[in-house]
């Protein structure tokens, strides 16, 4: 019988939320991974056994962490992580690999984060609930991205009612309109030259109070939201469309197509064109 299950996503079409590969193991004494960078979030819940991590924090201190079951450990995109298993008791676990625009909000919504990266539940049963909706996803690769999906929102959802870290928000009804209502119109106009002052100016709201408002929403400035979005459509519809490079860099808000490669690259790691001839889906 294997120790371990893994699979990769099958579909990309998606912008808030996304998988990128999934999976389960039960991991030999003293068996590490590591020193590595990710370029997603990397979320590991411990079924069983005890291990470390070693994690760079972006305050530039190193830190150690002793887990064990029913604890969980955040690997964020950028960030320098090791773990490895104990040399007695080696831990079991199951791991999603996952980002997308809203991501981030969410995970600041559990309080969880390269600072602070480690997951405890509030009741060990939110924890059993968490692990098992992870289990799901990791047995059921066979299954449609978008039932998978659905799964993956229901694990933030856990993730987030279930950690003893989340952060409890006040006025959230107002604070969540404004939010929405910003993110509606930057999905709207996101292919002219759009400013974070005319989006403040659409919620009523003078730009300072509003990009806090909703960097403390969704855990980055709205510049850096826009950013995302516009990467996130023009990888869509190049691995979607005939489109020119230019065409579709234009399309999505950048008229200068070497300001797009750069800031391409820079979010997928590739070049346009690479990424392009590596994802493209056949017709």
């Amino acid at each position: 019988m294997k120790n371990y299950s893994f699979a990769v996503f099958p579909n990309e079409n998606f912008l808030d939320f996304r998988l990128y590969q999934y999976g389960w193991e039960r991991c030999e004494p003293l068996h590490s991974f590591g020193p590595f960078v990710r370029n997603h979030y990397l979320f590991h819940y411990i079924i069983s056994g005890r291990g470390t991590l070693d994690s760079a924090g972006p305050d530039g201190t190193d830190r150690r962490y002793e887990l064990g079951p029913g604890q969980g450990f955040l690997i964020c995109p950028g960030q320098v992580n090791t773990y490895a298993a104990h040399k007695t008791d080696p831990w079991e676990y199951t791991w999603l690999e996952f980002d997308g625009l809203r991501v981030e909000e969410y995970l600041d919504s559990a309080g969880i984060s390269a600072l602070q990266p480690i997951y405890r539940p509030q009741f060990p049963a939110q924890g059993d609930e968490l692990r098992d909706t992870m289990l799901y996803i990791a047995r059921h690769a066979e299954a449609t991205p978008l039932h998978l999906i659905g799964h993956l929102c229901l694990f933030l959802d856990g993730l987030i009612r279930s950690s003893a870290t989340r952060k409890m928000l006040s006025g959230g009804k107002l604070k969540d309109f404004y939010i929405q209502e910003a993110i509606n119109y930057m999905e709207h106009n996101y292919q002219r030259d759009l400013t974070v002052e005319e989006v403040a100016d659409v919620c009523r709201l003078n730009r300072s109070y509003f990009s806090k408002l909703f960097k403390e929403s969704m855990g980055c400035p709205p510049q850096e939201f826009l950013i995302r979005l516009r990467l996130a459509k023009a990888a869509e519809m190049m691995k979607l469309s005939g489109n020119s490079i230019r065409d579709i860099a234009m399309g999505c808000g950048y008229p200068n197509q070497l300001h797009f490669s750069r800031a391409f690259k820079k979010r997928y790691g590739l070049p346009p064109r690479q990424w392009r001839a590596e994802n493209q889906l056949e017709k």
